[in-house]
């Protein structure tokens, strides 16, 4: 029987790090076995690029977004087979890239089809960012409402919606640096432009969508037998045309993971196990739900039972 008061939760792009797995690989048969996989299917060494980089390769989008979903689901076979994580979830639930990993550890998807599709992801979104040059910033301490209002008159959108008083906003560079002058203007305690490629979740990514409907398409998704959250709409869905949906919208729309966050605990969740590298998504749902108990799945250290 699921845990009703655990959820599992994924991180996605900017939580890569040069060496993250390589403790799980070189000491765990299962973690192992995946990063072997995931090399000869893609063709190519990711699990060098995970464990040595360099940065500058690990870091572009078509390479982080594989490397994070494989070194995730490693993390969570290591912890399944050492019994740092007994039983299943009541949800599972992924920031962005993550809903494909969370999508494979509920089992609608095989680790081999997820990870060509978060390939493919990587490749299209690329694409789309060289094709449309834009970019993202952080803004803090400003709500929900007023950020959209900003980038309503600046041209730009709302990308994230992490915390309470964090929020990610995207579009062209223009648009972005005078989203980031109107929200200090009213009252932002910091607007901060991101370190990326892309305006991901905007717009500007809708070059990607046509490739990624086909890829969705042509995959086979079942019903997750863990309920999965969605970004999109902050509710459990199950109908796998409904979850190619999903994963085709979230390119151009924003992530809602406060939302996400809400309905997971309104639902009786008090434990929210970060699963993969990094520790993002711990960090805003101390802010979102605060008496939650966190936990984080990333490595051997964090094995212990």
């Amino acid at each position: 029987m699921p845990d009703p008061t655990v959820a599992w939760m994924f991180p996605g792009q900017g939580s890569q790090e040069r060496g993250m797995g390589r403790d799980l690989y070189e000491s765990n048969a299962r973690a192992r076995e995946l990063f072997d996989r995931a090399d000869d299917l893609l063709g190519r060494p990711l699990s060098r690029l995970c464990f040595d980089g360099p940065d500058d390769d690990l870091n572009r989008t078509a390479n982080a977004q594989p490397a994070i979903y494989v070194t995730s689901l490693a993390c969570l076979a290591a912890a399944r087979e050492s019994g740092a994580l007994a039983g299943e979830p009541a949800f599972v639930a992924g920031h962005s890239l993550g809903e494909y990993t969370a999508l494979a550890a509920a089992g609608a998807l095989t680790f081999e089809d997820g990870l060509r599709l978060v390939e493919r992801r990587g490749q299209l979104t690329q694409a789309a960012a060289l094709a449309t040059p834009g970019g993202m910033a952080a803004v803090l301490g400003i709500d929900e409402a007023a950020a959209a209002a900003v980038c309503a008159e600046a041209g730009a959108e709302l990308c994230n919606i992490n915390s309470p008083g964090q929020l990610v906003i995207g579009g062209t560079k223009d648009a972005v640096a005078r989203a980031c002058e109107l929200a200090l203007e009213r009252g932002a305690r910091k607007a901060v432009p991101l370190d990326v490629s892309g305006a991901f979740h905007t717009s500007l990514m809708q070059p990607a969508v046509a490739g990624m409907r086909e890829a969705v398409d042509a995959t086979e998704i079942r019903a997750p037998s863990t309920p999965f959250v969605a970004n999109d709409r902050a509710d459990v869905i199950a109908d796998p045309a409904a979850i190619r949906d999903e994963l085709v919208y979230q390119l151009t729309h924003p992530v809602r993971w406060v939302q996400c966050v809400e309905y997971m605990a309104a639902h009786g969740v008090t434990t929210f196990v970060e699963i993969g590298p990094g520790r993002v998504l711990a960090g805003l749902v101390k802010r979102i739900a605060r008496d939650a108990e966190l936990r984080n799945i990333n490595g051997v250290a964090s094995l212990a039972v």
